[in-house]
This record gives structure tokens, sequence and C-alpha cells, in this order.
């Protein structure tokens, strides 16, 4: 949890009043605190889901930009094999064409 928060919903149950002559109606202020424990206990909760989402989030970023590194990397391999190839084919081609010229010359 945050270090900002300060109360825990315990905390709150457990907070007693002094009772004054004038005072609130300790009735409706225990049924008030009830209702903020009840928030309070919904917010920790939503925290600690948020957190947990957020890290295996973060996970699956990591995995997915560690993927991302290997595929370029498969990708650039066979971009150079494909140059190569080409060049190859490119060089097969010609000296199927040179041959052409030179023996139809004959």
């Amino acid at each position: 949890m945050p270090d900002k928060i300060i109360l825990t919903s315990r905390d709150i149950l457990e907070k007693e009043f002094k009772i004054d002559t004038r005072g609130y109606c300790m009735q409706e202020v225990d049924r008030f605190l009830d209702v903020i424990i009840k928030d309070y206990d919904e917010m920790n909760s939503i925290i600690k889901n948020l957190t947990k989402e957020k890290q295996e989030l973060v996970e699956d970023n990591i995995a997915l930009k560690q993927e991302v590194r290997n595929l370029r990397t498969k990708l650039d391999v066979l971009s150079d094999n494909n140059g190569e190839g080409s060049s190859t084919a490119d060089v097969l081609r010609r000296l199927s064409n040179l041959e052409k010229y030179i023996y139809s010359k004959d």
C-alpha cells in the first residue's frame, strides 16, 4: 500500500470519540463510520487488483518487446539471405544470358 495512507479500516472501526454533552448522535456516527469502513475496504481491494493487473501487463509488455526483438532479428537474417539469394539468382540469370549470347554467335 502507498505510504500516504495512514488509516486502515480497523483504525476506523476501533476509533473512539470523547462524549460531550452537546456531542453527535453516537448511532449516526457509528453508521457513517461503517459506510466509510466498507468503502475503505473496497478501495483497498481495487488498489490490490489494479496493482496485480499492472504487474501482469508490465510482464506481458516485457515479453512482447522481447518477441519483437527476436522477430526483427529473424527478419534481418531473412532479408540478408534474400538479398544474397537475389544477387545469386541475378548473377545466374546474367550468366545464362551471356552464354546464350556467346553460343548464339558461334
